[in-house]
């Protein structure tokens, strides 16, 4: 069986979509031969009426118990936990040490496990000076608790002093680094709604970055705009209306039709056919949902799909 290379993204398991649907939706996908799932500490915090997270990685949690000896990978983030309600995004948790070490015991309670495949910071924290975050990270790695750690909506600028950093110290250095990123860009120097963190898009720099760093695993969100290519009841944002977005629709249309697959199925073989090859993080609400995601994912696309994906 192929595994495909995506995340599942749990964001809005134990909110939005109920536990019943959530199971449904994890069966199918780890009989599908998916690996990764992806989750936060912070999920999803506006969709509760506590006004924080945790309900994500606590359904994740309740699914292993009923599943034992199922084969997944789990992904979690810190830093972006709200300290109080209505406090998203002035007032976070962070990411210092004694933070970041009671927010992993949590996790770790929630989802019932004694360590997760990929531990994230979440969001930038300018008050914690990076030689204090590669050590605390990397004392993560050392202590069991996270076989590996990443970067999560930073510049790439940072992204690069951080790696450097801890390999200078000897610490376990980050090989992750994930961003908001698809198929169509937004015009330049617009404001791209729903994105309250602006340094989370994936920037050409931050593209050359895990071209030049084969090692680093780029990861993105939001990779099919949240069934936009597919659903005619989610036009497209202001940033997006643009001509270059019509010549990608054509593209992406024309390699949909030849292949028999939807456009955003096609948007994610893009992804994790491209160069560098990207991970995307697919949330879903429903079994149907998840079957085209991993299908998508598993489609490897010719090198002349990918010429004219990439010239339009």
């Amino acid at each position: 069986m192929i595994t495909p290379k995506m995340a599942l993204g749990a964001m809005y398991f134990g909110t939005k979509v109920d536990e019943r649907t959530a199971f449904s939706i994890l069966d199918r996908y780890a009989e599908l031969g998916g690996s990764f799932i992806d989750t936060s500490d912070n999920y999803s915090f506006w969709t509760s009426d506590t006004g924080f997270g945790g309900q994500s990685e606590a359904l994740l949690g309740r699914w292993l118990a009923s599943n034992p000896g199922v084969r997944v990978r789990l992904s979690t983030k810190v830093g972006a936990q709200p300290t109080r309600v209505g406090g998203f995004p002035d007032h976070l948790e962070g990411l210092r040490e004694d933070v970041v070490r009671g927010a992993m015991a949590k996790s770790l309670e929630r989802l019932g496990v004694d360590g997760v495949e990929l531990y994230w910071a979440h969001v930038e924290d300018p008050t914690v000076p990076v030689e204090n975050l590669v050590e605390t990270f990397g004392g993560l790695v050392r202590d069991g608790l996270t076989a590996r750690w990443g970067v999560s909506n930073h510049p790439s600028w940072l992204l690069e002093r951080i790696r450097a950093t801890a390999e200078h110290a000897g610490h376990p250095q980050p090989d992750a680094y994930q961003e908001r990123y698809s198929y169509l860009q937004p015009a330049g120097g617009m404001a791209v709604e729903g994105q309250p963190i602006p340094l989370g898009m994936l920037s050409p720099d931050g593209l050359d970055f895990l071209r030049r760093n084969p090692s680093f695993d780029g990861w993105v969100y939001t990779a099919t705009l949240q069934g936009r290519y597919d659903r005619d009841d989610r036009p497209l944002e202001t940033e997006y209306r643009h001509p270059g977005t019509e010549r990608r629709l054509a593209a992406l249309t024309r390699v949909a039709t030849d292949r028999g697959l939807r456009p955003g199925q096609v948007v994610l073989a893009w992804l994790v056919s491209g160069s560098p090859a990207l991970t995307p993080i697919v949330g879903v609400s429903s079994v149907e949902q998840v079957e085209q995601a991993v299908e998508g994912a598993s489609t490897v696309l010719t090198e002349d799909e990918l010429a004219a994906l990439d010239s339009a």
